[in-house]
């Protein structure tokens, strides 16, 4: 069982410019999860668990934009910057922006470790668990998994509010995750029982090496 108070709630890239369908970077899942993605935003905040807003914003000029997305990005008016016509392309819906006591964070590729202090401020708080909710989840949210893993944090993923462009894609991407060590739990089962079912892996592990030692 996982003390939710060393555990954070991670939402990565839930803006409008990634749910609207109407974006050139819409991930088609993407808008469902709103509903869920709030549900599980309320509860990690009555647990007491930090909550982290990972997003985007990419310069105007599209210099740090990735080289793979920079044509369908200049090409769909600009989205998730500040040079695109929709002025809410770079805010996330109501039910999911930051609320008081809330971090922001701002990454300059898919996961939220990368070139971002959020490994430094989970140490600070320690948070030896993150919970990953948003989009979409082939790259975001796995790559952001992985680099979690390898930091040594549990992961858990709440998979209904997470999404993919196919459910086809979805799926594989849960069950790889699932495979290599993240712990899937349902946003209904969270809401419900918090992180009870959730294996401090991480500490099982610390200690069985401390046991090995001479």
């Amino acid at each position: 069982m996982i003390d939710p108070r060393k555990a954070a709630l991670i939402i990565i890239d839930m803006q409008n410019g990634f749910i609207d369908p109407a974006s050139a970077l819409c991930v088609e899942g993407a808008a469902a999860t709103v509903p869920a993605c709030s549900r599980a935003l309320d509860r990690a905040r009555s647990l007491g668990m930090p909550v982290f807003h990972v997003v985007r914003e990419y310069a105007e000029d599209g210099s740090d934009v990735e080289a793979v997305r920079h044509d369908a990005w200049r090409d769909g008016g600009r989205p998730v910057s500040r040079a695109c016509a929709n002025p809410h392309s770079l805010d996330e819906p109501a039910p999911l922006a930051p609320q008081p006591g809330d971090r922001v964070i701002v990454k300059p590729r898919f996961s939220a470790f990368f070139n971002t202090n959020l490994d430094n401020v989970l140490r600070r708080l320690d948070v030896g668990t993150v919970v990953l909710t948003g989009t979409t989840t082939p790259n975001c949210i796995r790559t952001t998994c992985y680099d979690a893993l390898s930091l040594d944090y549990n992961v858990a993923i709440i998979e209904d509010c997470t999404s993919s462009r196919t459910p086809a894609v979805q799926a594989a991407n849960i069950e790889d995750m699932a495979h290599i060590g993240a712990q899937m739990i349902t946003c209904d089962e969270f809401c419900k029982r918090g992180l009870e079912n959730v294996r401090d892996v991480s500490a099982e592990v610390a200690a069985a090496v401390r046991g090995l030692r001479p």
